[in-house]
């Protein structure tokens, strides 16, 4: 049984299709949609007038993951770089799943348990909360079609790292709104977290602004609102 072959059906009933991104629409076209479907990419949005960031408390060394703890969020990977890291840093996980422990346990093999809080799952104000304490975002997924979390932490003014899975090479432009680094490369990751620490206090808000200000104009819950319409009623 080929991979397209579950879909063949489908494909042959479908007469529009919504994505959320280019990657997810070119994985359907790989998987026999016809390249020509009529469709839209309409990504997640935000409400942004919830996230509004605290630039008085940052301090530069705080990480935050807000993350279903699975291994295909790369956490493990995550934890490995941060590690590698010169710099003292301080690292809130939040989320629950099922790699809890494991997860766990590696930061205690790591040696930073100490320096590593899992606050397990938060409401979402508690989360907006959290946005305000902290300074840097990564999202080190080996899948993602978009993320909803790293859109709300660059609305939140946090610098965002993340790997080149998928859609998330879409919603963080590297080297503008935040930085895209490849999926797995432990290395590299630890080397583009010294370096954002590192960047001058000016270059660091210059991220910070084009990303929000991205996130405001591309990715409102008005912007996605008025897509959908169109969407339905063409």
């Amino acid at each position: 049984l080929s991979m397209k072959e579950p879909y063949t059906l489908l494909w042959k009933n479908v007469h529009k299709v919504h994505s959320i991104s280019n990657y997810l629409f070119e994985k359907a076209v790989g998987l026999g949609l016809a390249a020509n479907t009529s469709h839209a990419i309409i990504t997640p949005a935000v409400q942004i007038n919830r996230f509004k960031p605290n630039t008085g408390l940052r301090k530069g060394n705080r990480v935050l993951f807000v993350s279903r703890l699975h291994w295909i969020k790369g956490i493990e990977y995550a934890l490995q770089a941060i590690a590698g890291v010169h710099q003292d840093l301080k690292t809130t996980v939040v989320g629950s799943g099922e790699d809890t422990e494991r997860l766990l346990f590696t930061a205690h093999q790591l040696g930073i348990s100490k320096k590593t809080n899992f606050v397990g799952k938060k409401n979402v104000q508690e989360v907006v909360d959290l946005y305000k304490e902290h300074d840097l975002f990564i999202q080190f997924s080996h899948q993602e079609g978009f993320c909803n979390a790293v859109l709300e932490a660059q609305s939140a003014g946090l610098l965002c790292i993340v790997s080149d899975a998928d859609g998330l090479s879409e919603n963080v432009l590297h080297g503008e709104t935040g930085w895209v680094v490849p999926k797995r490369d432990v290395k590299a990751l630890t080397e583009t977290i010294e370096m954002v620490l590192n960047l001058p206090e000016e270059q660091k808000q210059k991220v910070r602004r084009t990303a929000m200000e991205r996130v405001k104009n591309k990715f409102s819950l008005e912007k996605q609102r008025k897509e959908f319409v169109d969407f339905y009623t063409a």
